[in-house]
């Protein structure tokens, strides 16, 4: 059975990219279809959507394009079945992935310390409407 294969509108509305942010990742090398179609479009397969996923999970980290790539290459390595690595290169590979961890680890609590004050400035308006109310 093969898999199936979705075009660029399916692939966006599944993840909540635009059509433009697909192209973009396609142009600078994060994804990269699996197919085209005989008239040229863009086909993608499950794998497809969850590199998409993971690309957008990691926007909100702010992680860079450069540091996307890397960690996706960590990633494919990692989980390479056809040469996976062994000994010292799987050994540096996890320790390149522990400290993409450990930034998104700091940057999840920056990000929770900003939501804490902005929910404080939004506590404090509401206060303040009801105080004038």
């Amino acid at each position: 059975m093969t898999e199936r294969q979705m075009q660029i509108g399916e692939v966006a509305e599944r993840t909540g990219l635009s059509l433009r942010t697909i192209r973009h990742y396609e142009d600078v090398g994060l994804v990269i279809p699996s197919a085209r179609s005989k008239g040229g479009f863009r086909l993608y397969t499950e794998a497809d959507v969850e590199r998409l996923m993971v690309i957008r999970r990691m926007k909100p980290l702010d992680f860079s394009l450069e540091e996307m790539r890397d960690l996706l290459e960590i990633t494919d390595r990692i989980a390479a079945t056809d040469d996976p690595p062994a000994g010292t290169e799987k050994e540096r590979l996890r320790e390149r992935l522990d400290t993409y961890r450990q930034v998104a680890d700091a940057r999840c609590e920056t990000l929770r310390a900003r939501l804490v004050a902005a929910e404080d400035f939004a506590a404090t308006l509401r206060r303040r409407m009801g105080e004038g109310g």
